[in-house]
């Protein structure tokens, strides 16, 4: 996940230090109270927490704040955030068992009891500002957490209004309002010492941002850099491959670092699929387009903030050439990847890269090549009824998750039609210098306790000639 305005890290000055010493207070306090509490309470503070956000006449309130406070994105998109998408997060951690014993290893004779870390300190990315906190909010309860959560300075009042929703919520529920709380006026320094003084840390938000919080000195949770490749080969339903590359590609103005940055097309199908995509409201820019849609979008290397998820228009305006009133994102032919090719990184914009390739081998070199730039280990995407194809994308590319004829962004955070984890956390692995590839949830927001009791039958070593086998003790 990339935001636009990250800086290093600064020292917190006395106030600062002060303030976040007692938000950190009033958490622990609010943590012990919950940390006997029953699954059932639980899994009642969490219920209660996303009904008080994304109730029918509240949701439409957030969605519509975020627009006018980020000036990010759409109204449309921001309230399918608010409203499926925690729904959908809610749905899929209710019935997870996270308090007491969690799972069983009965051939190893192994139990595994449920831990609260603490307090969580959360980033929360003016991008997706709306779901974030509250996603991350009601994993840290479900493991009986408490969370503080420190928010872009573009979404400091969206992030208010929803804390204080699921605050009142926590306390119609008989808990504390302090399991959840807000830096109510946001900075760097403010953001630091929350990530020196926590528990973990729940990192989404820039690659300063993520650096910040792994040396922070407190276990950390970072996400990578998004950058999404698509491959559409010549057995995938076009059709279907092209409305689903826009909705990704226009979802919420493409502020989601899911969003297709790139598309492969084979060879075979390329003319064909890229009049599908026109016809979806693509707009194939020219080499003199292309080089104001360059100057627009990135600013001395960086992303320029004025231009993020904004729609094809104001893009087209701002970079200052003439599209149809139909444009919903840009096509940019390209040929490479890397420096010398920005469009072959993450944009943040209605805008992807095109590509041709002879078939899956070559779409699997490219995939690697472009996100050897930006982007490695998050996740790339496929359109193909070709088993052979899928399986080669996901055994040749590093990449912690490839979505199969699916719309990459709402996909790969998990949604209806999938079983990925819900979450707005993307773990890349140690591809995207990340601790973990999960879609990041509750439980990554907990403690185990591993109890082991003797095996009733104890292991015993097999022969040397069984264990290392005969050839490899002759030769050695």
């Amino acid at each position: 996940m990339a935001t636009m305005v990250d800086k290093a890290p600064v020292e917190a000055n006395d106030d600062d230090l002060t303030q976040i010493a007692e938000m950190m207070k009033r958490a622990r306090a609010a943590q012990e109270q919950i940390a006997q509490y029953t699954q059932e309470q639980v899994d009642r503070l969490i219920t209660a927490m996303v009904w008080a956000v994304a109730k029918p006449g509240v949701a439409e309130k957030i969605a519509q704040l975020t627009v006018e406070e980020t000036q990010l994105g759409n109204y449309e998109g921001k309230f399918l955030k608010i409203s499926v998408k925690t729904r959908a997060t809610l749905q899929d951690i209710i019935h997870d068992k996270s308090v007491g014993v969690i799972e069983e290893l009965p051939e190893r004779n192994i139990v595994k009891i449920a831990k609260p870390v603490g307090v969580i300190g959360a980033l929360s990315p003016s991008t997706n500002p709306e779901a974030t906190p509250v996603i991350k909010a009601i994993s840290a309860v479900k493991g009986r957490n408490a969370i503080i959560i420190a928010p872009h300075p573009r979404a400091k009042q969206t992030n208010k209004m929803i804390v204080d929703l699921m605050r009142d919520a926590i306390v119609a529920m008989g808990a504390p309002a302090d399991l959840v709380q807000a830096i109510e006026i946001p900075s760097v320094a403010k953001t630091n010492e929350l990530m020196r003084q926590c528990d973990r840390v729940l990192a989404t938000g820039g690659s300063a941002m993520v650096n910040a919080a792994y040396s922070s000195g407190t276990p950390a949770l970072g996400v990578g850099v998004g950058n999404a490749v698509i491959t559409v080969d010549d057995t995938a339903d076009l059709d279907d491959a092209a409305q689903k590359i826009r909705i990704s590609k226009t979802l919420d103005n493409a502020a989601s670092c899911s969003s297709d940055n790139a598309v492969l097309l084979f060879d075979a199908i390329y003319d064909e699929m890229l009049a599908r995509l026109q016809a979806e409201g693509g707009f194939v820019v020219n080499d003199e387009q292309k080089s104001k849609l360059e100057g627009a979008i990135w600013e001395d290397g960086h992303i320029n903030a004025k231009i993020v998820a904004q729609p094809a228009q104001f893009i087209a305006d701002y970079a200052g050439f003439a599209i149809p009133a139909d444009t919903r994102f840009f096509i940019v032919p390209e040929t490479d990847a890397g420096p010398e090719h920005p469009f072959s990184g993450e944009k943040m914009t209605v805008t992807m890269a095109l590509y041709r390739v002879a078939d899956i081998d070559e779409a699997i070199a490219l995939t690697n090549r472009i996100q050897s730039y930006q982007g490695q280990g998050h996740s790339c995407g496929i359109y193909s009824t070709s088993d052979d194809n899928i399986m080669k994308l996901a055994e040749g590319t590093k990449t912690s998750r490839v979505m199969v004829n699916q719309a990459q962004s709402p996909s790969n955070s998990g949604n209806l039609a999938n079983g990925m984890r819900q979450t707005f956390s993307l773990g890349c692995g140690s591809w995207g210098g990340n601790g973990t590839n999960n879609n990041i949830t509750w439980r990554d927001l907990i403690n185990e306790t591993w109890v082991s009791r003797p095996l009733a039958t104890p292991k015993t070593l097999p022969s040397d000639e069984e264990l290392f086998g005969k050839e490899i003790m002759e030769k050695i």
